[in-house]
């Protein structure tokens, strides 16, 4: 590791193009567009993306240790679908902040695979990210309070989707090695993305209005995992890579207010007050993700 971690530019542009795309998911989702769709096209741009990854090489495995990719393929698949659905029921500033926990998830899946007990900075992380939650919980109207219930819940799902995909990650992949691994997983979840087909809208892709914020908003939830997954694999520095890729939680919020503001959207008739609140829970739920991550 050097003293001058350039390779932390890299989580830090993969958590702006998370959320960008995300602003464009939330925009298709108005318009009527099913979350099924951008997933479905995202998965695609995904296992072309990763394609290129088979020139790095690697030892791979035998065919019947497949098992172990295709596991991980559908935790993607799941945790990418979760994370529609979320910001179809509820709003990019909701939703995002929630995503953070998934870091928190990984620590703790991490502690009970290694029979470790929790810290104390556990607990004290865990309470300030169900602060965090109840916090944004209450800058939704009580007439809206079942929707954002499902979409927290939603947010949720994906978070523990993802982690899970981490851990296993991380536990498998260097036995493969990352030119193998990689485009293998994205490979299945290309097939498996099969089953999304039956949500799928093709009428959006003739659409000349909704092609380029579909086109945009699948490349950039494409592109973003390709940010990820190339820092662990080529630097490592895990802790401090998912630091700055927590940061997409407090941009999920100032993002969405912006451009709510700019071109509308259920953000811009949320008052200060609440925004400023939703804001705050964002800011516990990261301060909940560096704790965990810092942890003894």
């Amino acid at each position: 590791m050097t003293d001058y971690p350039f390779h932390l530019l890299l989580p830090l542009i993969a958590s702006l193009l998370f959320v960008g795309g995300l602003i464009f998911v939330k925009r298709l989702t108005i318009a009527g567009v099913t979350p099924w769709t951008v997933a479905f096209l995202s998965n695609q741009c995904a296992a072309v993306f990763f394609t290129a990854y088979w020139f790095v090489g690697g030892p791979g495995q035998p065919w019947f240790m497949l098992w172990q990719p295709a596991i991980i393929a559908a935790l993607y698949v799941m945790g990418l679908s979760f994370t529609f659905l979320a910001i179809e029921r509820g709003d990019v500033s909701v939703a995002t902040p929630v995503f953070g926990v998934k870091v928190l998830f990984v620590a703790i899946l991490v502690t009970l695979t290694t029979a470790k007990q929790l810290t104390a900075i556990m607990w004290l992380a865990a309470i300030l990210a169900v602060a965090g939650i109840v916090l944004i919980q209450w800058t939704s109207p009580s007439g809206n309070r079942k929707k954002l219930f499902l979409a927290i819940g939603f947010a949720l799902s994906a978070a523990m989707s993802f982690a899970t995909f981490d851990v296993l990650v991380q536990k498998w992949a260097p036995a493969w090695g990352a030119g193998r691994f990689l485009p293998i997983v994205y490979w299945m979840v290309a097939v498996f993305s099969v089953v999304l087909l039956k949500g799928f809208q093709l009428h959006v892709v003739k659409d000349s209005s909704l092609r380029l914020p579909l086109i945009a908003g699948s490349v950039l939830i494409a592109f973003q995992a390709i940010f990820i997954v190339s820092t662990l694999s080529l630097f490592g520095d895990a802790t401090r890579v998912n630091i700055v890729y927590a940061t997409r939680g407090l941009w999920g919020v100032l993002f969405a207010w912006a451009t709510a503001m700019k071109w509308g959207g259920a953000e811009a008739k949320v008052p200060v007050r609440l925004m400023l609140l939703r804001l705050s829970g964002a800011v516990l739920l990261t301060a909940a993700v560096i704790l965990a991550l810092l942890r003894g």
